[in-house]
């Protein structure tokens, strides 16, 4: 029994104490094929008599055709338009064209996902979700990536009550596709660091349990990621099994904290201040942006302890960069985590005292930047910024500015604070 039905059988331990682990999905499906069994998972789920089907004219053609056949009279058929934004506007589209329905049936991967479980959740209905691509994380979390007003953000959202997952539909997926639900799983030794370097420096809550969920699949999954794009039905298991447990992970916390840290939100500057250039998959810079947070850290842990000083970007400096409404969004959450004088000299004492054994912590739970690019180079996916088409100086205002838009404590603050450099 693997990791993935020992959670969902209630019998994996958990390792920050407490009852064996627990996550609120009804139902899932990982095989190496899913044609003819749509409608009997579905109804399996008691979800009503209307559902509405929602996909894409892409995953339409791979497997919302196949769904919506299966369904019947109970379909209710939602054709998004062919690249579809996970925004505020969207969503309302969507819940619109809904509205009749019982529940939602996502056919897609990552925007098509979060839209529907996001407009799920603000409708108090049960959703579903087939997966056509393993390009992201987020099957079964309970939060979306919506744009607000500009502004990426985590929002509640409802997690799904069944994630069906064809491996052979998984792995025709474009390769690029796959090369990004790579990048996605590629974060957690970053993500893991930040979330508790945070926890050290800042107190902020931790839990060693999403990462446990990943550790049985991840050194083969790194070291063999150059067979997903050969078709090797094994490999994608793996990679589906991580997508679906970071998933669980985040839902076992409440939020995207053990999946999205540093790594993900010089991604959303990308996103939020170049919407129109192409810079690939939001896994593919996933995978760029963690091989840049892990050589921070290395750098990071092989130093003194960093001496920190008061922050010195001001509300003015956020609005003369985004804007003045943008800029006012990220001064909410920025401020929290500014350092004056006094707090910057508590935190020196901290790191004084602590640095050998948060720095012995951290070295624990990352992974050499060689071995995660050497991980994406195996399976063709880039690893620098200019592979994704963006421009150096846009990279290098990311990691210097990603930290302004969420207030979420990273290596990104730490060494800015420190005044040290983010990029070598």
């Amino acid at each position: 029994m693997n990791v993935l039905d020992r959670l969902l059988a209630g019998r994996e331990p958990d390792p920050d104490g407490g009852p064996p682990l627990a996550v609120p999905v009804c139902s899932v499906a990982l095989a190496d094929s899913l044609a003819g069994q749509e409608d009997a998972l579905v109804a399996a789920l008691a979800l009503g008599a209307r559902l509405a089907v929602v996909s894409d004219p892409t995953t339409h053609a791979i497997l919302g055709a196949r769904v919506e056949r299966a369904l019947g009279a109970r379909c209710v058929p939602v054709r998004l338009p062919e690249g579809p934004r996970a925004d505020t506007e969207t969503a309302a589209r969507l819940a619109s064209a809904s509205a009749t329905a019982d529940a939602l049936i996502a056919v897609g991967s990552g925007t098509i996902n979060d839209l529907c479980k996001y407009v799920a959740a603000e409708a108090g209905k049960p959703y579903a979700v087939f997966g056509t691509a393993p390009s992201m994380n987020g099957y079964a979390s309970m939060t979306a990536a919506i744009m607000v007003d500009g502004l990426k953000r985590s929002l509640p959202a409802r997690p799904p009550v069944g994630v069906f997952l064809d491996l052979a539909v998984l792995a025709a997926a474009p390769p690029r596709m796959i090369c990004s639900g790579l990048g996605d799983s590629l974060c957690r030794p970053a993500a893991q660091a930040d979330w508790l370097l945070s926890h050290r420096l800042r107190g902020t809550p931790y839990r060693a349990a999403p990462f446990r969920l990943l550790a049985e699949d991840e050194e083969a999954l790194f070291a063999e990621s150059g067979a997903l794009l050969r078709g090797d039905l094994a490999a994608m298991a793996r990679l589906a099994r991580t997508l679906l447990l970071s998933g669980f992970g985040m839902t076992l916390c409440g939020s995207s904290h053990p999946a999205s840290q540093g790594e993900h939100l010089i991604a959303h500057y990308l996103e939020m201040m170049a919407p129109d250039l192409p810079l690939g998959f939001h896994g593919e810079q996933i995978g760029v942006t963690t091989l840049a947070m892990a050589r921070l850290y290395e750098r990071l842990l092989a130093g003194r302890p960093p001496r920190l000083k008061a922050t010195r970007t001001t509300r003015a400096d956020l609005e003369a960069h985004f804007g003045p409404a943008l800029g006012a969004s990220c001064w909410a959450e920025f401020a929290p985590k500014r350092l004056d004088r006094l707090a910057a000299a508590a935190l020196n004492e901290r790191l004084a005292a602590e640095w050998p054994d948060i720095c012995a912590g951290l070295a624990a739970v990352l992974r050499p930047a060689a071995v995660l690019e050497a991980a994406l180079r195996r399976a063709g996916a880039p690893t620098t910024p200019a592979a994704l088409g963006c421009p150096p100086e846009l990279f290098a205002a990311a990691v210097g500015r990603a930290r302004e838009i969420r207030n979420r404590y990273t290596a990104l603050d730490l060494a800015a604070d420190a005044r040290l450099p983010l990029l070598v």
